[in-house]
């Protein structure tokens, strides 16, 4: 991403919000060199009077700063493991639901998106029912008479994310070259993956396709169900699905006037989401209560795919036999997942780290099953492997937040439900298919073939390892050589990164004093 004046001011912009709404208190000071301190008194003198603790200045400022930082924030609130657990809570209250923009803007978009008139396309488009930062939703009927659920995307957003992300890039870059806990934790992969996220988002036809993924993963599920996409009337900016009649789970005395069996209903909230994960590899990471419904028929229908989660055959087998080795108490079977799995590093012994997961695993077996939080028992066993080392794995944070906000679905239409007893059945039935006799044979084959495909390729890389070689023996007598365009190209970036930083501390300064000499 490339940077410029305009993403300097905004950062500027952003700096002011952040030190206006009290963000700042989340940095403590005894943690910072004395010139950081001084600077961080300076900008705390511009707080506003009465603001709460740092994670609701955040997520106040966040707000200000609109769509692209309350985006930010809410992936950051999946992102415990960087902003602290306390900071993730104040930042899963924003909100993303902003004003609607014209029905007659979701028109001309229509239009051109598939070149016809609306007319051609719908019979009716109702006003919007839903708006957020990146799009919105509209109920609408076919021409043939069907109701659907028609998703616009909001006009500008890209250049609006565009700019914003540019911003967040270089100050992700100035920070991790500035503090190695910010290199521990990956603050440009953070705002890379949310770059990712976002594009994929704003790309609606890959929402529809990671719908139909999941239609075609789940389509003999009889308890969980998804709305059917209507790809005659999708691109990248339109996405028109069935329209789906049902009752939101946060609505419990709806559930129960319908008749619906509410204990069983956060069974299969749970249980499902376990058999995505495990099963499928790819999971519905925006699980709240507004994206999910229960049909007539009593089935569990999940709506709104712009936020995904995949696990990999590795990241399935550790989270299937972490859970089973805590229902179990097998804690150094725990320990040995992590290292097999090359998460904690070799220089510890696997003993040291099955005493600190006991430390996890044996308060929750003197509580009751229906006190026992799953997601609460993994975040503290994210903040125990920082101890040892292991690097964040994005996608078991995503993971570990998603089972949050499930595990709170759930217990809000069971208060006593059994997170233990529920998830066991899944855990168990994924390690016996995968890890029994027939996974084995299984995993088996799949090795013989990529032997076989080595193999195949193993004469090419003969020749091309000797070649590299004889390059590298004749490199070690006579030295590397570098192109004096590459030389100067170097040259060029440097001055370059060095002229940007300057000019950013001199604003930031120049800022500082500004606001000082107004106090």
């Amino acid at each position: 991403m490339a940077f410029s004046v305009s993403s300097l001011f905004r950062l500027v912009r952003v700096g002011f919000v952040l030190a206006r709404e009290g963000a700042f208190a989340l940095a403590n000071p005894a943690d910072l060199p004395p010139t950081a301190r001084t600077l961080l008194r300076l900008v705390r003198l511009i707080e506003r009077r009465g603001r709460g603790d740092g994670g609701e200045g955040l997520a106040a400022a966040m707000t200000r700063l609109g769509p692209s930082y309350i985006k930010f924030g809410q992936f950051l609130a999946t992102r415990p493991d960087v902003v602290g657990v306390r900071v993730a809570r104040d930042l899963e209250k924003l909100q993303d639901r902003l004003p609607p923009f014209p029905r007659a803007a979701s028109v001309a978009a229509i239009e051109e998106g598939f070149q016809r008139p609306l007319a051609e396309l719908f019979s009716e488009l109702g006003e919007p029912v839903a708006a957020a930062s990146i799009a919105q939703v509209h109920r609408a009927t076919t021409a043939d008479g069907r109701g659907v659920a028609v998703k616009v995307l909001r006009p500008g957003v890209r250049a609006r994310f565009k700019r914003d992300l540019t911003a967040m890039a270089f100050a992700a870059r100035t920070l991790e070259s500035l503090s190695p806990e910010a290199r521990r934790l990956r603050f440009v992969e953070v705002v890379e993956t949310l770059a990712r996220s976002v594009v994929m988002e704003m790309d609606l036809r890959l929402e529809a396709a990671a719908l139909s993924e999941m239609a075609q993963n789940t389509e003999n599920d009889g308890e969980f169900r998804v709305p059917t996409v209507d790809w005659d009337r999708t691109g990248r900016e339109v996405l028109t699905l069935e329209w789906i009649d049902g009752i939101p789970l946060n609505d419990v005395a709806g559930i129960e006037a319908a008749g619906h069996d509410r204990v069983a209903l956060g069974r299969t909230v749970i249980q499902s989401f376990l058999r995505h994960a495990l099963r499928d590899g790819f999971f519905h990471a925006d699980m709240h209560p507004g994206n999910l419904f229960v049909d007539s028929e009593g089935r569990l229908c999940a709506v709104d795919f712009g936020i995904m989660g995949r696990l990999g055959v590795k990241e399935r087998r550790f989270l299937a036999e972490i859970l089973l080795g805590f229902i179990t108490r097998n804690y150094r079977r725990v320990a040995e997942v992590h290292f097999e799995a090359g998460y904690v590093p070799g220089n510890y012994a696997v003993d040291e780290f099955a005493q600190a997961i006991r430390a996890i695993g044996e308060p929750i077996h003197k509580r009751r099953a229906d006190e026992i939080s799953m997601a609460k028992l993994l975040t503290l066993l994210f903040e125990v492997t920082g101890l040892f080392e292991m690097q964040t794995r994005t996608e078991l944070v995503m993971l570990q937040k998603t089972m949050v906000v499930v595990e709170g679905v759930g217990r809000s239409l069971d208060p006593h439900l059994d997170m233990w007893s529920t998830a066991e059945p899944v855990v168990r039935e994924w390690i016996e298919r995968n890890l029994g006799p027939v996974g084995r044979i299984e995993e088996a084959g799949r090795g013989a073939l990529s032997l076989a495909g080595i193999l195949g390729v193993l004469p090419g890389l003969v020749t091309r390892a000797d070649a590299v070689a004889g390059r590298l023996e004749a490199a070690t007598r006579n030295g590397f050589l570098l192109d004096p365009r590459s030389a100067a190209a170097i040259g060029r970036a440097e001055a370059y990164a060095r002229r940007w930083t300057t000019a950013a501390m001199w604003v930031i300064a120049g800022l500082l004093a500004y606001i000082a000499a107004t106090l």
